[in-house]
């Protein structure tokens, strides 16, 4: 019984860390192919080519002498002038050679048969095989797929017969040679049912009285390439921004390492999102990283102090520099509102058709419009006064004496006093409009601590009559907070309402007749020479508020809004927690805004069951090239989590539609092979009954874990109760095919299966014999 513990209860730094596998290279033995020294004329040499690993070897031996990768590569040597051919491990041996690898395979069947004849020499050399006639004088037997087709065999047997001229050959199916290998009492009355689980192709082959019935053998077109195919397209979904590259070699390792089959897929599904289950199950893979170390040669102090005050220098230029630009704007808003001012003054009393016209002459849709824009040029004046303020809080000056030419004549003044008294009469103007705006500042405190004491008195008198109104005005703010964060996102939809209009706003600034913006327009009525270089036919750029087009493109002001809305919602949860006995933390909009990376599916999908450390450093307020630079985070960007992959992948033997395959699982075909193929009967004597008596598995996807006893269970939800059944598999699914041919040849009675050189070309390359372990000829 095993006690399951809260993830509360064991927190992240109480668990151990996390085992780290590497990603595993191909292992390219230290030695290389070895050279048979038992070579004999007449003994059969026995192949079995598949689109893994060749095997071969002679059958006077119990194993095969030679088991390399079906792959070769092709080098060309410039200064010997000479093209050389590797094949099987050899190509691994050079990096160089990586890019030319090639498998003579497409799929099961053979498309490059010049690949398949230099395996050939390949394969015979280490078995030195010699003549002293010019041809091999060894009878070949070989492995070919289910239902080879008719050009397959043709081919092979020119290659063998016309290049090599054998004396004879015969071919079989790898999975029925391992059940020969693996049946000790194999004979005519033998009964039993193999499925070959093999790199390309999955097959079921009901096995009766010694032979293969290939009528009724079923496929699925899926087995471990196509595996390791899936899984490599998953990880790059999953992981689309991955820095390392990810060979067909890794993920072959991966898939070999850590998938397993399950005898219940759904049961351990359903169980994939709890924490402790997935703590179990996830298994980090480490990508090699190399995270270099480059400290920066060190600055004296001398030169960091003067690195520091150049700094400053031009941080005081520049801030001089904005200083005046602002109060040129701040005067000229000042003047633009003073106008407005007056002109709302002069329309009291006017009828509406009058307000309208006059409106239409001002460039405004309307009154209200007109209202709306005085409205924010008097916030704007207020904002930029608030920050000229702080800025200028300290200054002591006598417009008197710190001015003297802002009020004489210029009939009195020279060409350059006159020039100085325009910048005085622009610093005086600056200085009563900053008077102006600090007499404003003292009444705004004024009605602000008149407010407090308002506020105080009522929280004093009714404190939850209090909370209500504050918890209603939170509601409101966070409402409209919401709602714009939803027209934000809706911005990154190209079809959306209001990406149309944001399209609409920058096809009006792009049109020519449009010109600038209405308010530019207005500004530049009012001052026809307020433009860049003094020319009346500037369009758009006179002034600074012209950019403010932008605004309605770039979202500014929804941002500007956002964040006064965000500060507001600060004070009134400040209030909130500090009066309020109900409102506690987690009602603030922070905590409902935070990211809850354990209820997350995502996050454990790419992550796994421990938080990401890069969440973690942005939750505390680290900075983003920190983030970036932090070793153990490129450590982590290095790193594939499996988790549902590991069961996901095997599963699709059992369940194709999961990768899009249209045919039906392992299951259903042996449910379909005993219940109708067959004879349907689980009496003792029957064919079903029969051949579920001895269920054997092969093929090199079978050394899957469970592969077994997900077979057990799939038979047993099928079979009638009480029914006997065995199953069982191959001691060495790679080998045994091999050990089968070398079995099958060591016996006389198959030698009359062989097909003789001269019965070749006597009954042409469609000829073969029918033995119980191959496939049948079709007439």
């Amino acid at each position: 019984m095993t006690v399951s513990v809260k993830k509360e209860e064991l927190s992240e730094e109480q668990l151990p860390p996390q085992e780290l596998h590497h990603l595993r290279e191909i292992s390219v033995p230290a030695q290389p192919e070895p050279f048979y020294q038992n070579y004999q004329y007449d003994v059969p040499i026995a192949i079995d080519i598949g689109t893994s690993l060749v095997r071969a070897g002679l059958t006077n031996s119990p194993e095969p002498n030679n088991v390399f990768p079906s792959v070769l590569a092709r080098y060309r040597d410039r200064k010997a002038l000479k093209t050389l051919t590797l094949v099987g491990h050899d190509v691994y041996r050079d990096l160089a050679l990586k890019s030319s690898i090639k498998a003579p395979f497409d799929g099961p069947l053979i498309t490059n048969w010049d690949y398949i004849e230099f395996m050939l020499d390949y394969s015979f050399e280490h078995l030195g095989a010699y003549s002293d006639n010019g041809r091999l004088n060894n009878p070949i037997i070989m492995t070919e797929p289910v239902a080879c087709p008719f050009a397959q065999r043709k081919t092979m047997y020119e290659l063998l017969y016309e290049a090599y001229q054998v004396p004879k050959t015969t071919f079989g199916i790898d999975s029925l040679f391992s059940y020969y290998a693996n049946t000790p009492n194999f004979s005519s009355a033998s009964n039993g049912l193999v499925i070959g689980a093999g790199n390309e192709l999955t097959h079921v082959i009901p096995v009766l009285e010694g032979k293969g019935i290939l009528l009724q053998t079923k496929r699925i077109d899926w087995g471990g390439n196509q595996s390791q195919q899936f899984l490599q397209k998953l990880i790059g979904l999953k992981y689309p921004y991955f820095p390392s590259k990810l060979t067909n070699t890794h993920t072959t390792h991966l898939f070999q390492d850590h998938c397993y089959i399950l005898k219940d897929y759904q049961e351990e599904l359903s169980n994939y999102l709890n924490m402790d289950f997935l703590e179990t199950k996830d298994v980090v893979v480490q990508a090699a990283v190399d995270i270099a170390v480059n400290p920066e040669k060190k600055k004296t102090e001398e030169e960091l102090a003067l690195q520091a005050q150049k700094r400053k220098e031009q941080g005081k230029r520049l801030q001089e520099q904005a200083q005046q630009k602002r109060l040129e704007k701040l005067l000229q808003k000042e003047q633009e509102f003073q106008y407005y001012t007056n002109l709302s003054i002069e329309l009291e009393g006017w009828s509406k058709t009058d307000i309208q016209r006059r409106m239409e002459d001002e460039e405004f849709e309307d009154y209200d419009d007109f209202k709306k824009y005085v409205a924010n040029l008097e916030k704007s004046i207020k904002k930029g006064r608030h920050e000229d303020i702080s800025e200028n809080q300290n200054e002591e000056i006598d417009p008197n004496t710190a001015y003297p030419l802002a009020e004489v004549p210029d009939d009195q003044l020279t060409e350059d006093l006159i020039k100085e008294k325009r910048k005085q009469k622009l610093l005086k103007a600056n200085f009563e409009a900053r008077q102006r705006a600090k007499e404003a500042k003292k009444e705004e405190e004024e009605l602000k601590a008149k407010y407090e004491r308002e506020d105080q008195e009522w929280r004093d008198r009714d404190l939850d009559d209090w909370c209500s109104v504050k918890r209603v005005q939170l509601a409101e703010l966070i409402a409209k907070i919401r709602d714009r964060e939803k027209i934000l996102e809706s911005f990154k939809d190209r079809k959306s309402m209001a990406a149309q209009q944001r399209m609409k706003n920058i096809a009006d600034l792009a049109n020519d007749e449009t010109g600038s913006t209405a308010a530019a327009s207005r500004k530049r009525r009012r001052n026809a020479n307020a433009t860049i270089d003094n020319d009346p036919n500037d369009t758009f750029g006179a002034n600074d508020d012209d950019w403010n087009a932008y605004r309605d493109i770039t979202n500014v002001s929804l941002e500007e809004q956002q964040a006064d809305d965000n500060e507001n919602v600060l004070k009134i949860e400040e209030e909130l927690l500090k009066y309020d006995p109900n409102f506690n933390h987690e009602d603030t909009l922070a905590a409902s805004q935070k990211f809850d990376w354990e209820n997350s599916v995502l996050h454990k999908f790419l992550h796994g069951p421990r938080q990401n450390i890069t969440l973690a450093m942005q939750a505390e307020g680290h900075d983003a090239e920190e983030i970036a630079n932090h070793p153990e985070i490129i450590k982590k960007n290095h790193q594939i989590h499996l988790n549902v992959e590991r069961i996901r992948i095997p599963e699709v033997l059992f369940q194709p539609n999961i990768a899009g395959l249209d045919q039906a699982g392992l299951g259903e075909l042996l449910d379909d092979l005993v219940h109708r193929r067959l004879d349907g009967s689980f009496s003792p004597g029957g064919q079903s009954y029969n051949v579920i008596q001895d269920v054997f598995i092969t093929g090199g996807l079978s050394q899957l874990p469970n592969f077994t006893d997900r077979i057990v269970n799939d038979f047993t939800s099928f079979l009638p109760v009480g029914t006997p059944l065995r199953v069982r598999k191959a001691n060495n699914p790679t080998i045994d095919p091999w050990k089968g041919m070398q079995k099958w040849a060591s016996n006389p009675e198959n030698q009359k299966h062989f097909v003789t050189k001269e019965e070749y070309e006597e009954m042409g390359p469609e000829y073969i014999k029918e033995h119980g372990l191959g496939n049948v000829c079709l007439r």
